[in-house]
């Protein structure tokens, strides 16, 4: 297998993506950056099992396959070349990384795709769009709230509540409470769900002065967030949040 890509454009892919990546994985692979190939896009996939992200870019190819490619590596050998094409090089039978830049040959030891842990499939999931601005305004606003406190995991993160009216995003420590309303969208159905602070930090960096739509697509488990040519996956807190109305009552 082998693709010609941008060094720079690759580089920029990966910092995004290095967010998600665990100090200490009790999976190995997912140490590992997933590069998928088919036809001339590539896939790149970085995950730490709760929260999952993939991008999608353009690349010279003509082969399909996938291999995995140690993350930290990798981001420390693309660190050091100047914009140019570099030529990725996979041995598909013993999963060798060659990477000819015109600096010369680097060599890696990389390992089967296929190992790699598939991102979560959301069934029954129900979806509402939104510009990419307004739920970067949101975690913006609301996710200094948000608890550390793992007795109490549903404080961690924020609540998204969605009604046929507004939707609302909520964040408390029990010290300090925030309620952010947008009267301007409004969901298809009322749902709730709360989203760890991991993978709202990553969505903060990543939409960053993005013009995009947003799609988030929930169910009882997961929750996907996709734009431009990202999407990032993760697992909802577990968990009935605290009565903040009755807070905010009591305090008027």
């Amino acid at each position: 297998m082998k693709f010609i890509v941008s060094s720079t454009a690759l580089l920029k892919q990966l910092q995004t993506l290095q967010g998600v990546l665990a100090s200490s994985n009790t999976l190995p692979i997912l140490d590992n950056f997933l590069f998928e190939i088919d036809g001339k896009q590539l896939t790149v996939t970085a995950s730490d099992l709760e929260t999952t992200i993939t991008a999608t870019m353009p690349v010279e190819a003509k082969d399909k396959g996938s291999v995995a490619i140690p993350a930290r590596l990798l981001l420390d050998t693309l660190k050091a070349f100047p914009e140019q094409p570099l030529t990725f090089s996979i041995d598909a039978k013993h999963h060798g990384v060659e990477l000819s830049s015109e600096q010369g040959k680097y060599k890696m030891t990389g390992f089967n795709g296929a190992e790699f842990p598939k991102s979560p499939v959301l069934e029954g999931a129900t979806s509402i769009s939104m510009p990419a601005g307004t739920l970067a305004k949101a975690i913006n606003k609301a996710i200094f709230a948000t608890g550390n406190d793992d007795l109490r995991p549903v404080m961690s993160g924020i609540l998204f509540e969605f009604t046929d009216e507004d939707l609302r995003f909520v964040a408390t420590d029990a010290h300090k409470l925030v309620r952010y309303k947008r009267t301007d969208i409004q969901a298809p159905k009322a749902a709730s769900f709360i989203v760890p602070k991991k993978p709202l930090n990553l969505l903060k960096a990543s939409l960053l002065g993005s013009n995009a739509d947003l799609s988030i697509e929930f169910n009882e488990n997961n929750a996907a967030f996709r734009f431009d040519n990202t999407v990032l996956v993760c697992r909802l807190i577990d968990g009935k949040y605290p009565n903040y109305e009755a807070a905010i009552l009591s305090r008027t």
